[in-house]
């Protein structure tokens, strides 16, 4: 008896990857993600920063108030809108963000300067009323004081239309 050699096919497996085409679409898919959800993000902020700076500004407004009623004399709060910088009762000028619009209405006679305006409150609590806006990118805050109860309140009037 003759033996033949017992043949075995033994598959060599090829060893596969990944082409570089598709390591460079998930790479650009990963790209995209990253973008989308940083804009996300910076937007997030923005609208941190100013609802931030909006309260700062209105709790400003509350202790000038406060000082007019507890001093019992008049008290004042200067906004200037080149410095992007306000002032109440206290003396301390405080800043606003880098990069932020402000505007404020208040009455004519408030008017310090082209560029400062005042509101002004009084013993009894009652002001020269008026409003400040805030405003950043596409988000913008509105800062509100009544003439006849000198209450502040902040609200949030929606994005900016172009």
């Amino acid at each position: 008896m003759t033996s033949s050699p017992i043949r075995r096919c033994v598959s060599v497996r090829s060893a596969r990857g990944f082409t570089l085409f598709e390591m460079l679409a998930v790479i650009l898919l990963i790209g995209i993600a990253a973008a989308a959800v940083s804009l996300s993000v910076s937007q997030g902020l923005s609208s941190a920063r100013v609802s931030a700076a909006s309260g700062e500004l209105a709790a400003t407004l509350r202790a000038t108030r406060a000082q007019a009623i507890v001093k019992g004399k008049e008290q004042h709060f200067d906004l200037d809108i080149r410095a992007g910088s306000y002032r109440g009762a206290d003396g301390r000028t405080r800043e606003l963000p880098a990069g932020m619009k402000v505007s404020i209405t208040s009455a004519k006679e408030d008017q310090v300067s082209p560029t400062t305006g005042r509101i002004r409150f009084f013993p009894d609590g009652s002001s020269t009323g008026g409003h400040i806006t805030l405003q950043q990118g596409q988000r913008r805050w509105q800062v509100n004081v009544g003439w006849l109860t000198g209450a502040v309140s902040v609200v949030q009037p929606g994005p900016v239309r172009p």
